[in-house]
């Protein structure tokens, strides 16, 4: 199966790959070769891709992701592998936007809406490396 990792920014993962496991907002779906065509939401948290016996974990935040015969399209706002996460300048950033949710008085619901996003994207960059040091 091929996989297709995009962001607004980039195009963060592509790989041809055994099996993706990947969470939505109806739980984690395990997508395997022959799986039924689906499209279905993303959000953030975790995603696990495995290739030849070994398992790569991304943060992924919100989005959609689309399974068509041996492809799978995967379009997200924001994308990280594990590697590159930051632990505490993702904790830095968490305080920030939680900071902000609590003292801003007027706020659209653009801008509640997407302090949100980037708190679950944080939590979720911030599990899936916590994750990792446990294993």
């Amino acid at each position: 199966m091929n996989i297709e990792i995009v962001t607004p920014e980039a195009k963060v993962y592509e790989d041809t790959i055994d099996s993706v496991v990947m969470p939505t907002t109806s739980g984690e779906i395990d997508i395997l070769p022959g799986h039924i065509p689906i499209v279905t939401e993303i959000m953030a948290g975790e995603l696990i891709v495995s290739k030849s016996g070994t398992r790569q974990s991304l943060a992924i935040s919100k989005g959609f992701a689309q399974c068509v015969g041996d492809k799978i399209s995967i379009l997200a706002e924001d994308a990280i592998h594990i590697d590159e996460i930051d632990e505490s300048a993702v904790e830095e950033a968490q305080k920030r936007a939680e900071n902000a949710l609590a003292t801003m008085e007027k706020m659209s619901d653009e801008e509640v809406a997407m302090l949100e996003t980037q708190i679950a994207y944080a939590r979720a960059q911030i599990l899936v490396k916590r994750n990792r040091k446990l294993k």
